[in-house]
């Protein structure tokens, strides 16, 4: 399984003003730097929760078709499947009718539901590509507790830039991964 980012997200869970009143600064001086652990701490989060915060398209590369005709997709919440394609042993692309599955996004994870599952040979890597569009939409939905774990991040890292031993600017604050982990998605 391979998950890439197609579209990035248009903004972060949280805005760079209201970092700067957690983190109670004023100017713009540090903005630049605000914006990059804001962008960090989101992709932090993300990994660690196994879910998409804001609004972003995904795509999923899986080498063959779901035996019991379900695949289910990482990255919850689902808002909806953009494209199912796949390659065949000739390497020719071709597109699978949207009548062909059922997109099952209130389901946790989400779910494409095969109804015919094409029955051409497959390329032998990277077969199926499904493009899809995940998370809680603007960031005003994002719930509370990632929102938290976003803040207490770029707060650590604002004010611990040098890496120093024990902890470096990598580790995790304490609190911060219990927050991120409070409702985590499921694993593949």
């Amino acid at each position: 399984m391979n998950l890439r980012l197609i579209t990035a997200p248009t903004e972060e869970p949280v805005s760079v003003e209201t970092v700067k009143l957690h983190l109670r600064v004023d100017g713009t001086a540090d903005d630049t730097l605000i914006t990059s652990y804001l962008k960090t701490a989101r992709e932090l989060g993300q990994g660690l929760a196994r879910r998409a915060f804001v609004t972003q398209t995904l795509e999923l590369v899986i080498e063959d078709w779901p035996s019991d005709g379900i695949l289910k997709l990482p990255r919850p919440p689902l808002q909806s499947v953009t494209s199912v394609k796949y390659l065949d042993s000739d390497e020719v692309e071709h597109t699978v009718s949207a009548n062909d599955y059922v997109v099952d996004a209130r389901s946790e994870p989400g779910r494409v539901i095969f109804k015919n599952i094409p029955s051409a040979a497959l390329s032998k890597s990277g077969a199926i590509a499904v493009r899809f569009v995940a998370g809680y939409g603007a960031a005003t939905a994002v719930p509370a507790v990632f929102v938290q774990g976003v803040l207490l991040s770029v707060a650590h890292w604002y004010e611990n830039r040098e890496a120093a031993m024990p902890m470096t600017l990598t580790d995790i604050p304490l609190g911060v991964k219990p927050l991120f982990l409070s409702d985590r998605g499921s694993w593949f």
